[in-house]
């Protein structure tokens, strides 16, 4: 596998810095500009799960939910058998009653599955999902620091700030929903990135122990090999969950379909933020440490 190692990793990272920072500016307009489409798990509301034993028309359905008198417009999503209606104000027992009463008229066999988010809970949800990103990045910290250096371990959280970030911002881009199992998916996106990044560190680790590293072009060349070295485990690695989870988002149902797709994007950012975002930020703090070394004056 000689093309590895006269790959230069470190120089092609300018690209991906790059890209990276491209997406990140377009992703923090789009957040503050239209924030995240939230599910009903984070926005108070109504929503109305109804199985049928028959398929409804659109205008069936539209008349009926016209029906309940109920003054707020909801969102109606028709399937096969299957019908959604989400309300952005929580219904109250007569109007949960209206809504069945119509759907009944059209279908006796329907049966109804209703779930309620009010205000404080969905605040107190958005809320608890930011602290388990921020413990999970706090504790890697910590165990970064303590198994490696403070480099690695601020290296290493770049990336994975990186890596959940990008997610977030190609779901808000193209106003993909995001629910609980997306916190979930960008938990789990982190375990695996950081997985790959702690391989990389510890064969970078290995090779500073066997090798005399005086100038910034001999660190570079460290990297490189370290990188070389763990690719292909990387490569591997990340390209088994991904078949795991596309087919999943294929294949799978539609209530786990926004965590697949989450974990999709994730994998393909993670894959190459531990390769070239991760070592190469830790080799600019290392750089840095050495030129002060250099600059300090010697004690007589």
């Amino acid at each position: 596998m000689r093309f590895k190692k006269e790959l230069d990793f470190v120089h092609l990272s300018k690209f991906f810095y790059v890209f990276s920072i491209a997406l990140t500016v377009a992703g923090l307009i789009f957040l503050a500009t239209f924030g995240l489409n939230y599910s009903v798990d984070f926005k108070a509301g109504s929503n109305v799960d109804i199985s049928l034993s028959k398929n409804l028309t659109s205008e069936e359905v539209n008349s009926a939910v016209e029906n309940t008198g109920i003054s707020s417009e909801p969102s109606i999503t028709l399937g096969s058998e299957r019908v959604n209606v989400r309300y952005d104000q929580v219904l109250d027992e007569q109007q949960d009653e209206a809504l069945k009463a119509e759907i009944l008229k059209l279908d006796d066999k329907a049966s109804f599955e209703i779930n309620t988010v009010d205000t404080e809970m969905s605040k107190e949800l958005a809320r608890n999902a930011i602290y388990a990103v921020l413990i999970s990045c706090l504790g890697i910290i910590i165990y970064v620091s303590i198994r490696f250096e403070w480099r690695f371990a601020l290296a290493a959280i770049v990336s994975l700030i990186h890596d959940a970030f990008m997610v977030v911002a190609i779901f808000s881009i193209f106003r993909l929903e995001v629910d609980l199992t997306f916190i979930i998916a960008v938990l789990t996106i982190i375990g695996y990135s950081i997985n790959d990044t702690i391989v990389i560190f510890d064969r970078i680790r290995e090779n500073l122990r066997f090798g005399k590293q005086r100038t910034y072009e001999d660190l570079k060349e460290l990297v490189n090999k370290s990188v070389a070295q763990t690719l292909m485990r990387s490569l591997y690695t990340a390209f088994t969950v991904f078949i795991a989870a596309f087919f999943l988002l294929i294949l799978g149902g539609e209530s786990i379909k926004m965590f697949s797709l989450a974990m999709v994007i994730g994998l393909l950012f993670g894959a190459y933020s531990s390769i070239f975002i991760a070592s190469p930020i830790w080799l600019l703090l290392k750089k840095r440490e050495k030129t002060k070394v250099k600059s300090s004056p010697a004690k007589g």
